[in-house]
């Protein structure tokens, strides 16, 4: 480490020097000993030993639990534009890489994974879509999106505008507001629309980058609904929890006799009968407007055994380790009253977006459902977040998705 160091300095804990040093980039504040020199809120500041050994530089969050998220472990990097226009086209050359040609709808950037902690970009067609969750990259927003906006069109890609979807109520974690609106790129009108299109695994869907949920649209279960769709020919699929039915219609274009997709969201099941519409698949589709908590007990109650496939892809049950007791029950309850309904020989898909739900709980939860529904499952596959959400290996927050197959026996 150089000397003279521009950056004021944060020492910390032995215990939190460990956790530095396995390669996680988040200090918690109440691992913070001292502070040296002076910073603002979202100031890059150097963490040091007690010893004053350099650990790396980091982003500082004066409000949040996670006092300084490194960026850096290099003492000679600086932090200029250079600096992050290189992460931005590392990022983008992983995507090409991982995704080949089927980047037209991905996530550009992905936090922590791709070294912006707490920026999320998703690129829907020629609209990306941003949530920020740190206050250093909030401030550092008006450097960075017309730099991604940039790297994306340099390279041939149709970027017509940045939609602002900050209006997550963990941003006040770091004592940013809540909002949403179109960020103006310098030199440019903002789009009259928020509605675009996009092609996923051949299948069509309109996308509202301002009213969709989170940033418009769920793309990290991309290639679990290819899974899905490979399965479904000739079957009859129940979809719960369907949202804008993507794996309905992965399904219903993979060859499903009949395809009913259900959602407690009135306005969710309209758009999946919309995109239903937009690929030509309505007339093999039926759509249902219920809390799938109320409808697979009456299913059930009714004797009937229609369906041949049934997909589970829930929201988070818990968002907190003090929940996850609370959420394995209802895991195992749809699980179980879906294991159920099934004939034997039938399949399940069956998911869980939760970070506090890990795969070894998930698991348990899916052996304690069969146990109790008398039935037996034959796992087909096991899959995780599409590549594009790379999960790093030092950082287990970035490892969120879970994804199951089975026939059940």
């Amino acid at each position: 480490m150089k000397a003279e160091r521009e950056f004021a300095r944060f020492v910390i804990t032995t215990k939190g020097q460990r956790w530095v040093e396995s390669g996680h980039p988040w200090v918690y504040a109440a691992e913070v000993v001292e502070e040296q020199g002076t910073c603002e809120n979202g100031d890059l500041a150097d963490v040091v030993t007690q010893k004053g050994r350099y650990l790396g530089t980091g982003l500082v969050s004066r409000e949040s639990k996670i006092r300084v998220r490194i960026i850096s472990r290099n003492a000679n990097d600086r932090f200029d534009a250079a600096f992050w226009e290189r992460r931005v086209r590392y990022a983008w050359a992983y995507r090409k890489t991982v995704m080949g040609p089927d980047t037209g709808c991905c996530r550009v950037i992905f936090g922590e994974s791709d070294g912006f902690p707490g920026l999320t970009v998703d690129r829907f067609s020629d609209l990306l879509s941003v949530q920020t969750l740190s206050y250093g990259m909030e401030r550092l927003k008006p450097l960075l999106l017309p730099l991604i906006v940039r790297v994306l069109r340099e390279d041939g890609q149709d970027i017509r505008g940045v939609y602002l979807r900050d209006d997550l109520a963990g941003r006040a974690l770091e004592g940013l507001p809540q909002g949403k609106g179109w960020f103006a790129l310098p030199g440019e009108d903002v789009p009259e629309s928020a509605v675009t299109e996009i092609c996923e695994n051949g299948v069509r869907y309109r996308v509202d980058v301002e009213n969709g949920q989170k940033t418009g649209f769920f793309l990290d279960q991309k290639y679990n609904r290819l899974a899905v769709a490979r399965l479904a020919r000739g079957k009859r699929v129940l979809d719960c929890f369907t949202h804008t039915g993507s794996f309905a219609l992965n399904a219903a274009l993979g060859g499903a006799e009949r395809v009913t997709a259900v959602d407690v969201s009135a306005e969710a099941v309209e758009m999946a009968r919309q995109n239903a519409r937009l690929n030509g698949v309505e007339d093999r589709m039926d759509f249902l407007c219920a809390d799938v908590f109320d409808l697979l007990p009456e299913l059930a109650a009714s004797g009937k055994r229609d369906y041949d496939l049934i997909i589970l892809d829930p929201p988070a049950f818990t968002k907190s380790r003090k929940t996850a007791d609370s959420a394995f029950r209802g895991y195992k309850e749809i699980n179980y009253r879906a294991m159920g309904l099934l004939p034997r020989g039938g399949y399940l898909a069956t998911a869980s977006c939760s970070h506090f739900m890990p795969c070894a709980d998930f698991e348990r939860m899916l052996r304690a459902a069969a146990h109790d529904a008398g039935r037996e499952l034959k796992e087909v596959e096991v899959r995780k977040q599409s590549p594009d959400h790379p999960i790093l290996w030092t950082v287990p927050e970035t490892e969120y998705l879970k994804f199951y197959i089975f026939q059940v026996i």
